[in-house]
């Protein structure tokens, strides 16, 4: 059975570029993996052809060779061609084994942040850190600026983060010549593996720093100045670039995330924007009215009204007393609850005076409990007949 045109295979023209190709591959090599096929027959030998197709053309030699010669450029029939030249493979497949290494390269390589080719250093990112800052209810309403002192790795000033001692410089890893990955041969599959050498680095240090013993960076605790804006609450999350682990052998250092928890406060309880304070009133000033004075987040107070014959549970809203938005503009309220107060610890006169003051009032005085002991009668009434 005569072979399908490479660029059918990859679905693509003769005149692609490179990065062309190099989507159409991939697209194609998702598409038909075998591990998303195994169900699909012939799924497996279409996905062996598009590696085949892309081991040519995405080596500018083989693929001009290719578009010239055809596939005959490869399967040994031209004497002193391509094939000769090292072009070919075995039986016309090409190094399959290379190639199928590549497909899990060119697949996950861009996403695993992985560089192909060897050479140069690969520097190891420092680890992310996280530190839990609780703060009280007014520093929220605020915002403030805090000094934490957070233990992590810095980059060692003796050796000034290279891990060598004495001016002297890495050098590239003799096993995987700079690459940072060793590949070994397993029956029909290439395995790549990081370097045991150089840990993935790329490079060895053969006179250690005396400080940080090679890797570049010291434990140390360091002071980070931390801004902390108003409105923030439980949960909220800030991020400092740069201020967590330095990275190994100069790599780049992570991030600190700051975890905010605000503390309970004695006087208001807090919902988003919006405050809750309960305000105990006295008997007297519920019955007959009057105003009170509450206590603000901010430290100072408003006046309140309390109207005549208020009762315990009522509302009353204060605009804009309550906390700042985080991420925005305005302030949320404060919502006050009375609670009405009973009187204790009375003297002798003063139950004289309830006494009468009770004997005196109708039941249009107190309509809540009139109507509720109307109700226990009907109930009563309803159980007997």
């Amino acid at each position: 059975m005569s072979k399908r045109d490479y660029y059918e295979v990859l679905g693509i023209t003769r005149g692609a570029s490179e990065s062309e190709i190099k989507k159409a591959y991939r697209q194609k090599a998702k598409e038909l993996h075998p591990d998303r096929n195994s169900d699909t027959p012939g799924a497996e030998a279409r996905f062996k052809e598009v590696n085949e197709a892309y081991d040519i053309l995405k080596d500018a030699n083989k693929k001009a060779a290719y578009d010239r010669f055809g596939h005959a450029a490869f399967d040994g029939g031209m004497a002193g061609g391509p094939r000769a030249s090292g072009f070919g493979g075995q039986g016309g497949q090409g190094d399959f084994a290379s190639a199928f290494s590549d497909v899990f390269e060119d697949l996950f390589g861009d996403f695993m942040g992985g560089q192909r080719g060897g050479g140069h250093q690969r520097t190891t990112r420092g680890s992310d850190l996280r530190y839990n800052l609780k703060i009280n209810l007014e520093d929220a309403y605020s915002g403030l600026q805090k000094s934490i002192t957070v233990p992590t790795s810095v980059t060692c000033s003796h050796c000034n983060g290279t891990g060598a001692e004495g001016g002297t410089e890495p050098v590239t890893c003799p096993t995987c010549s700079g690459a940072g990955k060793v590949r070994a041969q397993q029956g029909f599959f290439t395995v790549e593996r990081t370097c045991p050498t150089c840990g993935g680095i790329g490079q060895i240090v053969k006179n250690p720093c005396n400080i940080c013993n090679g890797a570049g960076r010291v434990r140390k605790s360091k002071a980070v100045s931390v801004n902390i804006p108003a409105g923030v609450e439980t949960g909220t999350r800030i991020r400092l670039s740069g201020e967590g682990e330095a990275g190994l052998r100069g790599g780049p250092a992570g991030d600190l995330y700051i975890f905010i928890e605000v503390a309970d406060h004695a006087l208001f309880q807090r919902d988003g924007i919006n405050l809750f304070c309960r305000v105990p009133v006295p008997m007297a000033t519920a019955a007959l009215g009057g105003e009170i004075d509450v206590p603000n987040i901010d430290g100072g107070r408003s006046r309140v009204k309390v109207p005549e014959g208020s009762q315990s549970g009522r509302q009353m809203r204060l605009r804009g007393k309550g906390m700042p938005a985080l991420r925005g503009t305005g302030m949320g309220e404060m919502y006050i609850e009375l609670a009405v107060e009973t009187p204790v610890r009375l003297t002798s006169r003063q139950k004289e005076i309830l006494r009468d003051f009770e004997a005196s009032c109708a039941n249009s005085n107190n309509p809540n409990a009139s109507s509720f002991f109307d109700k226990i009668k009907k109930f009563w009434d309803e159980i007997k007949s």
